[in-house]
């Protein structure tokens, strides 16, 4: 009998050895196949999962191929909150995350019973939440919103709801100046995109000056004050391919560098670096999921998300009325 590994809930993955011989990119191909399963992964994850995914996306186009996809089976290469919204909406279906310690520090950054204290010291306030939060968080929620459509959702809510946005407050004061809705923020920030310097980035623009700068709303004042283009991961890509400069710099994680250059390798692409001595813009948490972990995720389909259907069921309402709000608004 073959001993099946199990799951370490303190390591987060399964702990198995990988024969350096395999194939992995087949044998992950041929287990899609075998087990009806579909691999979603993020703009952020490592450019071997983003070869291999037969979807790569920012969050509002992953809810997308999350609630429509009739696979048995959803791997979702990302971070724990981008599982938890997957189970969310397919609570019939297996959602597998290759590493479950994969967090996200601006989920961290508001604990869902934090909110609901919050929320009671505001009542009346209608809560918009960023997706880029957990499932506790969701379920105290009126309304969830991606970067794609955040803009949207506040300006379609009338004029006299009082708005509590949660939880990054760099998104929502970049939607208070967009929306001019003065909204009750939650002080949340991401660690990849609140340390970007903005004294580097003004230093780079010397060295490339025909560089024009894309930045993610998440990203500071002083950074976002310098960006030609302010928009999703979804939206950066799109504007750099359908742009006529040669040159980006790019304030976001810098795992979208690869689909950039695959679109458009006869351009140059600049990640913009963080304020440490550190001159990459990686999330720690993104980048715990591995081609390996993927694998070993789908040979022995665990870890596996669990969810109380309480929860799921009152975090669904708001992704919901996200989805139905959003038709027709491009990621």
């Amino acid at each position: 009998m073959v001993d099946i590994p199990v799951l370490d809930r303190e390591t987060g993955f399964i702990d198995a050895p990988v024969d350096p011989m395999l194939n992995l990119f087949e044998e992950i191909e041929r287990m899609k196949q075998e087990k009806n399963a579909v691999l979603l992964a993020h703009y952020y994850q490592e450019p071997d999962i983003q070869d291999i995914a037969d979807y790569i996306g920012d969050s509002l186009g992953l809810a997308r191929k999350a609630a429509e996809t009739d696979a048995d089976i959803i791997v979702f290469a990302g971070v724990h909150f981008m599982a938890e919204t997957a189970k969310i909406l397919n609570p019939g279906r297996k959602v597998l995350l290759p590493d479950l310690n994969a967090g996200c520090s601006l989920a961290d950054s508001c604990p869902a019973p934090e909110l609901a204290a919050f929320k009671k010291r505001h009542p009346g306030h209608l809560v918009v939440s960023y997706i880029n939060c957990t499932a506790g968080v969701k379920a105290l929620s009126d309304i969830i919103c991606t970067s794609s459509n955040a803009a949207h959702i506040v300006s379609s809510i009338p004029e006299d709801q009082p708005i509590i946005f949660a939880p990054d407050r760099n998104l929502g004061r970049h939607l208070v100046r967009e929306t001019e809705r003065d909204m009750v923020l939650w002080e949340g920030a991401c660690i990849v995109h609140e340390t970007f310097s903005e004294r580097k980035l003004l230093r780079l623009k010397v060295r490339y000056p025909e560089a024009l700068v894309l930045a993610h709303p998440e990203c500071e004042e002083p950074v976002l004050r310098h960006a030609d283009h302010i928009g999703s991961t979804t939206s950066i890509r799109r504007f750099a391919r359908e742009n006529a400069h040669d040159a980006f710099i790019v304030a976001t994680e810098e795992g979208i560098l690869h689909q950039m250059r695959k679109d458009s390798p006869e351009k140059t692409f600049i990640p913009a670096p963080p304020e440490s001595g550190c001159e990459c813009s990686r999330c720690p948490h993104m980048r715990l999921n591995t081609i390996e972990k993927v694998y070993l995720c789908m040979r022995f389909e665990d870890p596996e998300m669990h969810m109380e259907e309480t929860v799921r069921l009152a975090a669904l309402r708001p992704i919901e009325r996200m989805l139905e709000m959003s038709e027709g608004v491009g990621t």
